[in-house]
């Protein structure tokens, strides 16, 4: 899918039909035939195109000629078959050429729906270096999003767990861990190129691209700094947990093995005035209440002493 956007007079994106200057260019999931047709009409070598279609492609900046690429991993947010929200990382290709601006990736985000919705503020297609470090501004944000709803997820499991004697939590616990050791090693990548960016002269930046570039490495290191005490957290959780549920299963087993020792002792009366031998009190009219007042007396006195000693 290939979609064209411009800034109109009225400082406002306009959806077009074509190529013009200063537009911008989004490409999602593209056919090998857009690929080759986007690359002869606009001069972009190929591999500029492919590299951000690669899940596994690392983030970095490179410069060919007057045209720079910017490869950042961004997050996205997925179910499993339950219904489990799942987070992952993916790679988004931002090429800057004289004229246009073309993103480029695998899957749509809403990361560029907010620009496409006009909810980027100061947001111009023909201002291309901005755009680049606004769309990464808003990748740093969108990871600090998820980071929070991972945290919000996590508690919740957590309360679940104090009553849980199964692995079901565990289990989420671990899609958890594994999203945000995506993330550190995402988050840990865009960071090399956002030092690039402001070491090297690979773009023309004015002093509000600028400030704006520090604000997004600001960003960036909040998430990382996020993202790596979440990650802490959560495995001290996971392990401590582990006993947890293992302690729930053993109370529950205590008390079980409480309530069996406490009915032995109606059964064990009545097994021996069951019989058919001389008993005591067997000619008495009051046999059954005398039985009957030994077996409770003895239960009573079995979880008196239980609960004296906390077994429940």
């Amino acid at each position: 899918m290939i979609e064209y956007f411009v800034t109109n007079a009225e400082m406002k994106l306009e959806k077009i039909d074509g190529i013009v200057r200063g537009c911008w260019i989004n490409i999602v999931s593209p056919t090998e035939e857009e690929i080759i047709l986007i690359g002869k009409q606009l001069n972009i070598p190929i591999n500029f195109l492919k590299d951000p279609l690669d899940d596994e492609e690392r983030s970095r900046i490179e410069k060919e000629d007057d045209k720079a690429l910017i490869i950042a991993d961004f997050p996205f947010m997925t179910h499993d078959d339950v219904g489990f929200p799942i987070y992952d990382t993916i790679p988004m290709g931002m090429i800057i050429t004289n004229d246009h601006f073309i993103t480029i990736s695998l899957r749509e985000t809403p990361i560029l729906d907010d620009f496409k919705n006009n909810r980027i503020r100061g947001f111009y297609t023909n201002k291309k270096t901005r755009f680049a470090l606004q769309i990464l501004f808003s990748i740093s944000s969108y990871y600090l999003k998820y980071l929070k709803q991972i945290n919000k997820k996590t508690n919740e499991i957590e309360r679940e767990l104090h009553q849980s004697m199964k692995n079901k939590e565990l289990y989420s616990f671990l899609a958890l861990e594994k999203s945000l050791v995506y993330f550190t090693t995402s988050l840990k990548s865009n960071k090399v190129v956002l030092d690039k960016m402001l070491r090297l002269n690979h773009l023309k930046m004015y002093e509000e691209d600028k400030d704006l570039l520090d604000d997004v490495i600001i960003e960036n290191t909040q998430a990382i700094e996020m993202a790596d005490t979440y990650s802490s957290i959560l495995s001290g959780m996971m392990d401590a947990f582990a006993s947890v549920i293992s302690n729930n299963l053993n109370i529950v087993m205590k008390f079980l093995t409480s309530i069996t020792l406490i009915l032995s002792f109606p059964t064990m009366v009545a097994s021996i005035y069951g019989m058919n031998i001389d008993l005591p009190f067997q000619n008495s009219p009051y046999a059954f209440f005398i039985t009957m007042g030994m077996a409770v007396f003895l239960s009573s006195l079995t979880t008196f002493i239980f609960w004296k000693k906390k077994f429940f």
